[in-house]
């Protein structure tokens, strides 16, 4: 799959194409719905699929301050689109001289001039241009004018809504920050994932015998709500490993900086200092708790543990 940063990085001899627009953080199963139709109709036409999405997020340039919680790294994103079909992904820079573009300025610089497209795909809020003036009705009306098709994917369509809501990023990030990363894995169709950089904390676990990689998260990562949970470690070496993970302060240790960090079941020989890590979170466990005692912390901490277990095991 080719890779672009900019509109330059187009190849100059780049043919027709279907393309599908959008931010696309966390590629949700209705992100999925929407990919996997462009990806069909490129093949029905013999024309390569492209995404194309952006950063930083456009919220960040039109309304500074406001970036959402990513539910996913644009390395990811790719990963996941390849997955799919894909055969290109073009990272458009938002700037602000960008989001001045017109909606018919967007349509002739980036569908029509650059990637030529056959088709377009979206999902029916697709918004775009100045303002985000544009609808996938004017999408279409230009469409006429510069010779492709538009095709609108129903999210509602089976297989697309989740609790009476379509399929979105907004919803599965409620979802995490609220805790409930079970429902976010149904928005995804997969685990939500952390990552980042495993660093130096406390050392508390180690001393207790039950060592946690600490996740220096990438920014702006969306980490769900403070609370133990059930899931996977999943490290630079490749391994998928079952773990007990821990967000919050430790207030029991009277802690004030948020971590996140994971402990391996029946690994104590890991190594991971300065490596890049990834926690999946599969189902929540429990809220932060204070406790009477240390061994009341041991105690609460083994029984954590036996539930992580069978969770994983079940996962």
């Amino acid at each position: 799959m080719q890779r672009w940063r900019d509109m330059a990085d187009i190849p100059d001899d780049w043919g027709r194409s279907v393309v599908t627009i959008g931010s696309y953080d966390g590629v949700h199963r209705g992100h999925q719905l929407i990919i996997g139709r462009a990806v069909a109709f490129g093949r029905e036409f013999g024309v390569p699929t492209v995404v194309v999405t952006f950063d930083p997020h456009p919220k960040e340039v039109t309304r500074p301050g406001t970036h959402p919680p990513l539910l996913a790294t644009h390395d990811r994103r790719a990963e996941l689109m390849a997955g799919l079909g894909v055969d290109a992904v073009l990272v458009l820079p938002f700037t602000q001289g960008f989001s001045q573009l017109s909606p018919s300025e967007f349509v002739v610089k980036l569908l029509v001039e650059r990637l030529h497209a056959r088709a377009v795909v979206e999902g029916p809020n697709f918004r775009f241009g100045h303002r985000a003036a544009g609808t996938v009705e004017t999408l279409a009306e230009l469409g006429k004018t510069y010779d492709f098709d538009v095709h609108v994917i129903d999210l509602f369509a089976p297989g697309g809504a989740a609790d009476g809501e379509p399929l979105s990023s907004s919803l599965a990030r409620r979802q995490i920050l609220e805790g409930d990363v079970a429902g976010a894995s149904r928005v995804l169709g997969r685990p939500h994932r952390v990552e980042g950089t495993v660093v130096h904390g406390a050392h508390r676990g180690r001393e207790l015998g039950i060592p946690t990689a600490n996740l220096d998260t990438v920014r702006y990562a969306a980490v769900p709500a403070d609370g133990v949970y059930a899931g996977w470690l999943l490290t630079e070496a490749g391994e998928r490993l079952p773990a007990a993970v821990s967000v919050g302060t430790n207030p029991h240790f009277h802690g004030t900086r948020r971590t996140v960090e994971a402990y391996a079941l029946d690994r104590t020989d890991l190594d991971l200092y300065d490596q890049w890590a990834a926690i999946e979170f599969q189902s929540f466990v429990r809220g932060q708790e204070s406790f009477d005692s240390l061994d009341a912390l041991m105690e609460r901490i083994a029984e954590d543990i036996r539930q992580v277990r069978g969770l994983t095991r079940e996962g």
